[in-house]
């Protein structure tokens, strides 16, 4: 039988339950166990109710379980939302000061926590300590992990910890197993590591949930020698990183829809003047504010059509930290080879959650050199090339007069409004099926399951996980799109061989890739959806199927 733990901590916003969490995922990490965290937070700074469900298992697994086999409480109301999900010999482990019931562990970490001198946030440490001795991790284990993964008031946190740890009784024994650790990483992480290997040098963005986390981890990676810089508003933003580009320097934005929406004048600025750029879109509910710490995919059909005229544009939507790591690199690269936008579609879910990486993608990802002018003769920023790509040279570089326009323009970059224009309107067409030539070769398209079914499920983004799952369980296949603009038309019809029926799992209400397979003359037969900002459950797509079928 496969070992899968669920592990539930919750408690209010302000009691640490995701450092919590993140410990108790990096205790059963080092025991060998492959590691999926999912966040939920409401937004809020204090109060209300926030829980890291983790799933620790001998296989790899990319979404959360049904039941719960261990719920830690900070405090009640962790309970009363999570109970009625335990499995059936089920453990609560709670904050006693706090919570009185007859079922379950009772610890006092808050009176332990006042004992050993300790600030009140510190009693999650104190919590997961318990737990530990609990299941039966050796001290020593959990000592390194404190250390490593606390970076204020580490002694202080180590009493408290150990305190909790002595008081506690060991009940079960969680089994090591013989697979080394796993390299943890959100997909934000994911993300601005591929970014950094691919040669970033500038990250713009204005906070917003949920690609904020990018700016602060790349701002606190002093090594990583990238500018991070924090501008007024996302109008700003954009049209900084794009002069950055314009000087030479591998640029990148960050936001969610919202923000996404104001730089759409900057998007096209980018496509007229062929300013290389990565835009990372962090998915949340919308529209407008919508749920800013909760997840739909709503904005699929935006970022394939957002800005005016007709841009050439790469859209890719990786689905997990490890192929955010990877993706982002080849999205920067991919910027600069066609000096053209490329937008890394995330969701919520990809880029807060916690992932399992496999290191060796980082050796993938290289910082590729965009095509530079051969300095000789008079240079022509918008040379018309039988590719549609023009040779780069930047301002300051010896005979060399670097020009670029937002309006239409010639091949030195000199305005024109003759009819002339089409011969550039024709350039950015050549790029563009220069660039779908170069998706066909590219991993566009991942399969899963049983590759010889004439059932496939079709899932992206954060939905792989869950659907994987089911496909595995089910022996049907699973068709994931990576790359999504330009279509890779070839890929999607060599792995659609044999397919039958063909359903849509995604989480929006009207089925936004369905509508672009359509688009692309491929038929969905049904559609499984959900909205209410949470991940699939597998059982939910499993009933929802059955039904269709």
């Amino acid at each position: 039988m496969v070992k899968d733990y669920s592990i539930l901590i919750g408690g209010a916003a302000g009691q640490g339950s995701r450092m919590a969490g993140l410990i108790i995922a990096k205790l059963f990490n080092q025991l060998g166990y492959r590691i999926y965290i999912y966040e939920d937070y409401q937004s809020l700074i204090r109060g209300g109710h926030n829980f890291s469900q983790i799933r620790a298992a001998e296989k790899e697994f990319q979404s959360r379980k049904e039941k719960i086999d261990f719920l830690l409480a900070l405090d009640e109301n962790t309970i009363l939302l999570h109970e009625k999900d335990l499995a059936e010999k089920g453990l609560i482990i709670f904050n006693e000061d706090k919570i009185k019931r007859k079922n379950g562990i009772g610890i006092p970490i808050e009176k332990i926590t006042k004992e050993m001198g300790g600030f009140p946030i510190m009693a999650n440490t104190a919590l997961v300590s318990a737990f530990a001795k609990i299941i039966g991790i050796d001290w020593k284990i959990l000592e390194e992990v404190l250390k490593r993964e606390i970076k204020r008031e580490i002694d202080l946190n180590l009493k408290i910890g150990k305190r909790a740890y002595e008081i506690s009784k060991n009940l079960l024994k969680i089994e090591k197993i013989s697979k080394e650790p796993s390299l943890l990483l959100t997909g934000n992480e994911g993300t601005s590591l591929g970014a950094v290997k691919a040669g970033l040098k500038f990250y713009f963005a204005y906070p917003m949930t949920p690609a904020t986390s990018i700016m602060n981890f790349l701002a606190k990676k002093e090594d990583f020698k990238v500018k991070v810089i924090q501008p007024e508003n996302e109008i700003s933003v954009i049209n900084m990183a794009l002069g950055a580009s314009f000087a030479g320097a591998k640029s990148a934005v960050g936001t969610s829809g919202g923000g996404f929406a104001l730089m759409t004048e900057g998007l096209s600025l980018a496509g007229q003047s062929e300013t290389p750029i990565l835009i990372i879109e962090s998915q949340r509910g919308g529209p407008s504010t919508g749920m800013p710490t909760y997840n739909l995919q709503g904005d699929l059909l935006f970022v394939l059509s957002a800005g005016h005229g007709d841009i050439p544009r790469f859209v890719i939507a990786p689905g997990d930290a490890a192929e955010c790591l990877y993706y982002s690199g080849l999205g920067l690269n991919l910027a600069w080879k066609y000096q053209t936008p490329v937008i890394l579609l995330i969701d919520k879910d990809v880029s807060e959650n916690t992932f399992c990486v496999n290191e060796k993608i980082l050796n993938l990802i290289q910082s590729e050199k965009p095509l530079l002018w051969a300095k000789s003769g008079d240079y022509k920023r918008y040379k018309i090339t039988e590719d549609g790509v023009s040779p780069l040279a930047f301002p300051g570089e010896k005979d060399a007069i670097v020009k670029a326009d937002s309006y239409e323009h010639d091949e030195f970059g000199i305005t024109i409004e003759s009819e002339e224009v089409e011969k550039m309107q024709e350039k950015r067409l050549r790029k563009y099926e220069t660039m779908k030539k170069a998706v066909e070769k590219l991993p566009a398209v991942k399969v899963y399951g049983n590759q010889n079914s004439n059932i496939a499920l079709v899932a992206w983004g954060i939905t792989k996980g869950a659907a994987k799952e089911i496909a595995e369980n089910l022996g049907i296949k699973l068709i994931q799109p990576i790359i999504i603009e330009p279509f890779p038309q070839k890929q999607m019809r060599e792995v659609l061989k044999g397919v039958e029926k063909l359903f849509s799992i995604e989480l929006n209400t009207t089925g936004q890739m369905a509508k672009v397979l359509n688009s692309q003359g491929i038929k969905v037969d049904g559609k499984i959806l959900k909205y209410n900002g949470r991940p699939f459950f597998v059982k939910e797509i499993e009933d929802k199927l059955k039904k269709l079928l």
